[in-house]
């Protein structure tokens, strides 16, 4: 991109199974990019620091990751944006909007388990864009499985070609290090070294028959090493870029990354082959990232991100152009104008001002609910990026105030966290109950949290009658009315006032398909319309 061949951009994920280390190598990777001077642990005690991309209360209070996190920082001359995923398999809607967002992804592996459940689920989302991955098998200083084994699940589980980057020499308490394949070098692990600080030793080899290898590592271990690896080479194929880029190879690389180690070796990586920011489909067209006007769209909205400031922050993932500070930008869905005089970047809850932007970045503006997910915002052309959906929900409930004066404030607490994104919120349209949909049943507890720590209103989650919910559409409109008008018991609207039919068991939604054929019942809907 001309204006900007100075500091190119790349943005990418980090998606894993719970606990498998994923914010673990998102603060290193900061650590190594030189965006923080020391590493906090997501489960530290004591005075220990929280882990600096995982901010929300619950989060520190619990050691999980429910939110996504965006950060920013620079590492050789490029400019990394990298989203930090809800670990947490109840926040998987947050993710998959998350994964719209970026042009490649890292995947963290647990040594001692391999692919997991919720690993395989996002790895789907991944391959329905063709995301390239890189794959880290994170904590080799713990016994795992043997790499063999590994390599062989990612191939088998993910129907994904694999190539080791690096292969460790040893595991668990015999970890000494990893062969870096791809550069000929032997990069030693400083068991003693301060975790919160980068420590590793690298010697340069010429090959794996260099005499120094017999003597720096054990002679058991450099057998090992040389068998190992001249297996690696027959048995896997080559490193291809543009197999990569496809999404349909995978180098692997091997680490710990509590001990800072391979994280070097992933963010050198990352440098060298990930994508630089890759063309994004609207309805109307395909917007290229080296076009000249300014496009992109939302795709999270997080508020109070700093509870004293009441603050509402929309995500913006920018597709096109040169943004420059104080710019104005349509809003396709409504046609106004939106001027941005006080656009931000983020490292974790730390911001600063966004003098200007290019494609591959995100920024946050700062808005009081006039955004939403899945806005676009352009120059003046009418585009409607594609792939950011609203999932139905598969849990809910009722939900009412503690105190029965706060009801009118529950309704604004409700409609801001259904406006991030946070949840489904719907309105039966007789009755006054509020009705909460989520994926997973963790986020109702999340819910709760929030509404008491940033609303200060108490909540209680009941049991409803209703099982499902279904958005209802027509192309023809008196049938939509017909339906509307015999079935006002079980209609609702969410957030956006969009019809939603709310099923109190299966056999009554396969009634009202059978009953009203014209009708489409939803389970997914765009978030632009």
């Amino acid at each position: 991109m001309p204006e900007n061949k100075v500091n190119p951009r790349k943005c990418f994920a980090i998606i894993s199974h719970p606990d498998a280390g994923k914010t673990t190598l998102t603060e290193k990777l900061l650590l190594f990019g030189g965006a923080i001077q020391q590493a906090g642990a997501v489960k530290a005690r004591g005075e220990a620091r929280h882990a600096h991309s995982d901010w929300m209360k619950v989060e520190q209070e619990r050691g999980i990751s429910v939110a996504s996190s965006v950060m920013n920082f620079e590492y050789n001359g490029i400019t990394f944006n990298l989203l930090d995923t809800p670990g947490h398999e109840d926040f998987s809607e947050d993710t998959y909007r998350v994964l719209t967002a970026v042009d490649s992804a890292v995947m963290v592996l647990d040594s001692a388990k391999g692919i997991e459940s919720q690993t395989k689920k996002l790895f789907e989302v991944c391959r329905l864009r063709n995301v390239p991955i890189l794959t880290f098998i994170n904590k080799l200083d713990r016994e795992g499985l043997d790499p063999f084994m590994l390599l062989d699940d990612i191939e088998k589980t993910l129907a994904l070609d694999v190539t080791p980057a690096s292969w460790p020499i040893g595991m668990g308490k015999d970890f000494l290090g990893c062969y870096d394949l791809l550069n000929d070098r032997l990069i030693l692990m400083n068991k003693n070294g301060d975790k919160s600080q980068i420590n590793a030793t690298i010697e340069t080899c010429q090959g794996l028959d260099d005499a120094r290898l017999d003597q720096l590592l054990p002679a058991h271990a450099v057998a090992k090493l040389r068998e190992d690896v001249e297996m690696v080479r027959e048995l896997c194929p080559a490193f291809d870029i543009n197999l990569y880029l496809a999404g349909a190879l995978t180098p692997v690389f091997f680490g710990s990354a509590i001990n800072n180690f391979g994280v070097r070796e992933v963010l050198e990586g990352l440098h060298e082959i990930a994508p630089a920011p890759r063309p994004h489909p609207a309805v109307e067209r395909e917007v290229l990232p080296d076009e000249k006007k300014v496009s992109g769209f939302i795709f999270k909205i997080q508020a109070n991100m700093d509870p004293k400031h009441r603050d509402r922050i929309a995500f913006m993932r920018i597709c096109s152009g040169h943004f420059k500070r104080g710019m104005t930008l349509q809003q396709i869905r409504t046609g106004k104008g939106i001027k941005i005089p006080t656009p931000v970047m983020f490292m974790a809850q730390d911001r600063e001002l966004a003098e200007d932007a290019y494609a591959g970045d995100i920024i946050g503006i700062p808005n009081h609910g006039q955004l939403r997910i899945g806005d676009t915002l352009t120059e003046g052309e009418k585009l409607n990026f594609t792939g950011i959906p609203s999932f139905a929900p598969e849990l809910l409930k009722s939900v009412r105030a503690l105190d029965p004066l706060k009801s009118k404030h529950l309704g604004n607490a409700l409609m801001q966290i259904a406006e991030e994104g946070g949840a489904s919120v719907f309105k039966p349209v007789s009755g006054g109950e509020w009705i909460v949909g989520v994926v997973g049943v963790l986020q109702f507890e999340v819910m709760a949290d929030r509404i008491k720590n940033e609303f200060n209103i108490p909540v209680v989650f009941e049991p409803t009658q209703y099982v499902t919910a279904r958005w209802v559409e027509s192309d023809d409109k008196a049938a939509l009315e017909k339906f509307i008008n015999a079935n006002q018991i079980s209609l609702a609207q969410d957030h956006d006032e969009a019809p939603v039919f709310l099923a109190r068991n299966a056999w009554h939604l396969n009634k009202a398909q059978e009953d009203f054929p014209k009708i489409k019942f939803l389970k997914t809907k765009e978030t632009f319309k």
